[in-house]
């Protein structure tokens, strides 16, 4: 895949939802291959934390790649924090990373993560 592919599904995902706060494609090594921000949006991250974050997502997805073959690989991954909920999902080795506004209901997040799956799909 190539930058343009990751620029492509960002457009379509932070499309879906006026809720969707960020969405990023995450490279292997942490590192942000391409994303779109909501406008006017205050981020929750300093750049110094959000290098962690997508450090973190980096490590996670390498890991997880262990147990791939007796559960089967993922599709995604939801979390519901305390300021934001997030869904990840898999792209051969990276990984699109959104964050959502905190107080969505659940059928959005739910409509979301199904708008996304065809998009996903479509680069995997």
């Amino acid at each position: 895949m190539v930058k343009r592919d990751f620029e492509k599904i960002c457009d379509a995902i932070i499309g879906i939802s006026p809720y969707i706060r960020f969405v990023g494609v995450i490279g292997e090594s942490g590192n942000l291959l391409a994303h779109k921000r909501r406008p006017d949006l205050e981020p929750l991250l300093n750049a110094k934390d959000t290098q962690y974050q997508f450090s973190h997502i980096a490590i996670k997805t390498d890991l997880e790649g262990f147990f791939d073959k007796n559960l089967g690989e993922i599709e995604f991954v939801w979390e519901e924090r305390k300021k934001v909920q997030t869904i990840s999902f898999a792209i051969e080795k990276v990984r699109v990373w959104i964050s959502i506004d905190k107080k969505v209901i659940r059928s959005e997040v739910l409509r979301i993560i199904d708008s996304c799956l065809p998009i996903v799909k479509k680069y995997s």
